[in-house]
This record gives structure tokens, sequence and C-alpha cells, in this order.
């Protein structure tokens, strides 16, 4: 799914323009962003969460030329799914599978 896509589905769900969508999109990206930045973590009940951690620095190499090259310290954004999500995303997963081995069986019985 594209940015576009959530866009779309918001307008759709909503019942507003695709403009009206998009800056409410374009606010709760912001926000996430916003928050990062400034070290806070960001917690959504039955979603997950997001934080940042810190890398530190190291000696990298170049792989063209193979000189060492000097990392520094960085901040990464890093998402972990609530056990909510992963449940509903492995039971579809499950219901897919549990509806394809029956065919199966039948095929070869």
């Amino acid at each position: 799914m594209t940015k576009a896509d959530l866009i779309e589905d918001v307008s759709r769900v909503v019942e507003m323009t695709r403009k009206e969508s998009e800056v409410i999109v374009e606010a709760i990206f912001d926000s996430i962003v916003r928050s990062l930045r400034n070290a806070d973590k960001i917690e959504i009940r039955g979603f997950g969460s997001f934080r940042t951690r810190q890398r530190q620095a190291r000696i990298g190499r170049n792989p063209k030329t193979g000189t060492r090259v000097d990392v520094p310290a960085k901040k990464i954004p890093y998402f972990k799914p609530s056990k909510e999500l992963k449940d509903v995303v492995n039971s579809s997963a499950t219901a897919g599978e549990a509806a394809a081995v029956p065919a199966t069986e039948n095929a070869t019985a």
C-alpha cells in the first residue's frame, strides 16, 4: 500500500474529499516524525510502537574501493508491532492456509 492508497482509503471510509483526507494523513505522519525527532516514544494501542534506537559510531568500508570510512553515530527509527497486530496478521495467514489444506486432501483422495 502506498501513501496515495492510504489517503484514498481514508477518504472512502470517512466520506471526505481526497484533499481533506490527505491533510489528515499528512498531519499524522508529521506528528510521528516530530515525536521521533524529539526522542519521544509513540504507542498506538492495538497497532504497535515507534521508537528510536541509537547506533554507535563505527568504521565501515567503501565497497567499491575498499577504503575505510568513519560512520558517525546516528538514531534509527524502529517499529515494534503489538501482539494484537501480530495475531491479526497471523490469523489471516492461517485462515488462508486452512482453506487450502482440504482442497489438496480432496484432490489426493
